[in-house]
């Protein structure tokens, strides 16, 4: 294939992601802007203030998840020490807390793009949400058995929730969508490039070990590793084109997928929640091992589910797809 032809059809593949992705963003941003405005979201939050008991966190904070779980991991930081002050939190507690946000947020978009790869939104979104839950309850007990990382909270950054128009609002998302095609781009040509040159394998050989251990094999590894280190909207993005021609197999596919919830975009959000005292150990070190495990653990129970049941229940593109195993 010569250059210009290579570039075009990968590019032309790339936008036609691109436009999937878009359909889900911008309805869905939008909706949820429209529920954060109309005070829908204050209105639900309450009945979350008992689940913050489950991780020694102050029940205001409770606001704060559901915002994030439903705007995004920005929504939630921005609103933290504005419930609660950070002299009143310790190293634990804000660990513990950024532990929940790094798992489960951005549901509405992030979801619908990994159900367009094929597993299904309610069975992914729950295993998301569960899975926030159980880590953060681990840390929880670990810190309160241990007395470890129970200093105040010094944040070296306290982010400030500014009010925006809604034009400020249409064009942070204009914004968003411009840099998405970029990154989406120089990541499917990066790609290509990659594989033709072997780098791709020399790169999947370092990491095959870990993903072994999760339970991610082939091909399936090169998209959960940019989604473990880009976020789900590049690495969910590049598995639809997959999904769609037909390499890769569905429970492999449904499997990266879990994986990519419990950990994505590790560098750029780590970074961020470290900024407002989270420790390292907890929201990085702790939360990859975590994800391996858990990952490990639904692989196996995978295994042992019917093609019937997996393709009922779990993932929702049966037909289109070789029923292939683990």
């Amino acid at each position: 294939m010569s250059a210009s032809r290579f570039v075009i059809s990968t590019t032309g593949e790339t936008l036609r992601i691109y436009w999937e992705l878009a359909r889900i963003m911008v309805p869905v941003t939008i909706v949820t802007e429209v529920m954060s405005r109309a005070g829908l979201i204050d209105l639900v939050a309450p009945a979350l203030a008992p689940v913050m008991g489950l991780f020694g966190l102050p029940p205001e904070l409770s606001l704060a998840w559901l915002t994030g779980m439903l705007v995004g991991i920005w929504g939630a930081i921005a609103m933290i020490f504005a419930l609660v002050p950070a002299e009143s939190m310790s190293i634990a507690d804000i660990t513990v807390f950024s532990s929940l946000v790094l798992i489960a947020h951005g549901l509405p978009i992030e979801q619908k793009i990994i159900q367009k790869a094929g597993p299904g939104f309610a069975v992914t979104t729950t295993i998301r949400i569960a899975g926030a839950i159980l880590y953060a309850m681990i840390l929880h007990h670990l810190f309160a058995a241990t007395g470890w990382q129970a200093e105040i909270l010094n944040p070296i950054w306290i982010p400030v929730a500014d009010a925006t128009d809604w034009m400020s609002f249409l064009t942070g998302l204009v914004e968003t969508l411009i840099y998405m095609l970029v990154i989406l781009l120089a990541l499917s040509w990066g790609l290509e490039v990659l594989k033709l040159t072997g780098l791709m394998a020399l790169l999947m050989k370092l990491l095959a070990p870990a993903l072994r251990l999760a339970g991610i094999r082939g091909e399936t590894g090169q998209f959960t590793t940019v989604g473990l280190f880009l976020g789900i909207s590049y690495g969910g993005g590049l598995l639809i084109r997959e999904a769609r021609a037909g390499n890769l197999s569905p429970r492999q596919i449904f499997i990266s997928c879990v994986f990519m919830g419990f950990a994505h975009s590790i560098i750029e959000d780590t970074l961020l929640v470290m900024a407002l005292g989270a420790d390292v150990l907890g929201v990085l070190v702790g939360r990859l091992v975590f994800a391996i495990a858990a990952t490990a653990l639904i692989a196996y129970l995978i295994r042992s589910v019917s093609d019937e049941t997996f393709f009922t229940w779990m993932f929702r593109h049966g037909k289109r797809h070789r029923v292939a195993g683990l």
